[in-house]
């Protein structure tokens, strides 16, 4: 079984490794979606797992890219949404046992998934 939980935030970028006159080489930002997704089974309590615990592992990552550059945070030089979404993983998988995928939306037509 899985569960989800979603967050937002906002962040500005530019992606300095696309061709000169590319559209994301100029700053620009986003609202971001994430979800993260827990797969597991069903505990005795009833529940894979409280999503109180994936609010508080995620705690920290929202006040590290919320209303940031993302440029400008160690790790994310190169943000593109698929090193986007390595940075989360690798920041919230230790908190969070039974990790199965974040997806990252850039937009509400794009995103990038990682699974286990």
């Amino acid at each position: 079984m899985r569960i989800a939980k979603q967050f937002d935030f906002d962040a500005a970028h530019w992606l300095p490794m696309v061709p000169d006159g590319h559209k994301c080489k100029r700053m620009h930002g986003h609202t971001y979606r994430v979800e993260v997704v827990i797969r597991d089974r069903v505990l005795p309590d009833g529940f894979i797992m409280d999503y109180a615990v994936i609010a508080k592992a995620w705690e920290p990552l929202h006040a590290t890219l919320d209303h940031q550059c993302l440029n400008e945070i160690g790790g994310l030089e190169n943000p593109t949404t698929e090193n986007l979404v390595v940075f989360i993983v690798d920041r919230i998988k230790p908190e969070l046992r039974n990790l199965w995928a974040v997806r990252v939306y850039e937009s509400s037509t794009t995103w990038c998934e990682w699974t286990s």
